[in-house]
């Protein structure tokens, strides 16, 4: 898998562990910033992530801000994009299974680094279940811009 990765200065470290994570996966990924803990806005790297992931260049997106509302808040701007805010495993898991969420956004000031990367495992291991759902996210779709 190819996984787009950004941030803030507030989501920097934990970044750091995620690239771990998904280096020690198999997955690749390429970082687009912040790439240090000097002030950095957060819509920036949001968009960044989520024009790559929209455009079909990334299977996934992640990002990381304080809390990751921000980041979720300026990603789903993008046409194509579902972020989501997952602050443990099973908002994860439906995040994939009933909305086929293509950006997870997560909380540098809240999760510590083992949930967080046990959510970023999820996020990556989970499959979208279609069905039922398929017709809510083409009611989604119908709704951008």
């Amino acid at each position: 898998m190819r996984i787009a990765l950004g941030c803030d200065h507030r989501g920097w470290n934990l970044k750091q562990a995620i690239i771990s994570l998904i280096t020690e996966l198999g997955h690749s990924y390429e970082d687009f910033g912040s790439y240090d803990t000097n002030p950095a806005d957060y819509p920036d790297s949001a968009c960044l992530v989520a024009e790559a992931v929209g455009e079909g260049r990334f299977d996934y997106g992640i990002l990381i801000c304080s809390t990751g509302i921000g980041m979720s808040i300026a990603a789903n701007k993008v046409k194509g994009i579902r972020a989501a805010v997952c602050g443990d495993v099973f908002a994860v898991r439906r995040a994939r299974q009933h909305n086929d969420a293509n950006v997870l956004c997560l909380g540098g000031g809240i999760q510590g680094q083992d949930l967080a990367e046990e959510i970023v495992r999820v996020f990556l291991d989970t499959e979208f279940e279609g069905g039922r759902h398929i017709r809510r996210l083409e009611k989604i779709k119908a709704m951008e811009c």
